[in-house]
Formats: structure tokens, sequence, C-alpha cells
């Protein structure tokens, strides 16, 4: 079972959401919510709300039990990029570039086999 949410148009450059998306990659549900709670980059706080959204589409959708999902994927794309002026000194004119991203979130659930892997190791 995977569930999927998907933001568009976020107003965050695709490299800075990239990389908070590169600390959460993979994580269980919890730890990576906890993560996101503590960090300190804009972008940490876009992913926690996609996170959350996420989790409920699990819960309200798929009947999914919340204890059991991880990340599976989370993926960073390029969006649009707006594009200003900024007036210079002496008439002139500079470009501006204010990008845009686009981010999705597939959670999935634990197999029953990592879950004994899991057990197993923490007793031996």
């Amino acid at each position: 079972m995977e569930v999927r949410a998907y933001l568009k148009g976020a107003r965050l450059s695709p490299q800075k959401a990239g990389l908070v998306a590169d600390q959460v990659r993979g994580l269980e549900v919890e730890q990576a919510l906890d993560v996101l709670s503590f960090s300190k980059k804009k972008g940490a706080d876009i992913i926690k709300k996609l996170l959350n959204s996420a989790i409920s589409n699990a819960e309200n959708n798929e009947n999914a039990d919340i204890d059991n999902l991880r990340i599976k994927s989370i993926i960073v794309n390029k969006g649009f990029v707006m594009k200003r002026i900024k007036i210079r000194a002496r008439g002139r004119a500079d470009r501006m570039k204010k990008p845009f991203c686009n981010i999705e979130i597939l959670l999935s659930e634990k197999l029953k086999e990592e879950k004994v892997e899991a057990q197993s190791g923490t007793e031996s």
C-alpha cells in the first residue's frame, strides 16, 4: 500500500528543499516529524505540512496504521521561475530569478519481514 501527497508551486528553491528532503528520506514517519520539528530551515515547515497531509491521507483513505508508515521516497523537482527586474545605478537593471519547486512524498507500510528483522536484531 502506497500513499502519495503532492505539492505544486512551493515558494522555495529546489536546492534548499532538497537539503531538507535528504534528511528525512527513508525514515519512519515519527522520526521524520521529529527531525522536521527541530530543523530551522524554511523547507522543513513546508515538508512537515506535506508529510502530515500524506499521513492523514493514509489514515482516512487507506485505513493504515500510522505506526507502520515510513517514507518510501521524497522527490523535489524544479517548478516554474518568476523573473523580475531589480533597478540598479546609472539606469541599468539586473534580472532576479525567483524559483519554485514541486515536492512529492510517497509513504508505504513497513513490511512484516522488516519488523521481524528489526526485532531479531535488537534481541541478539
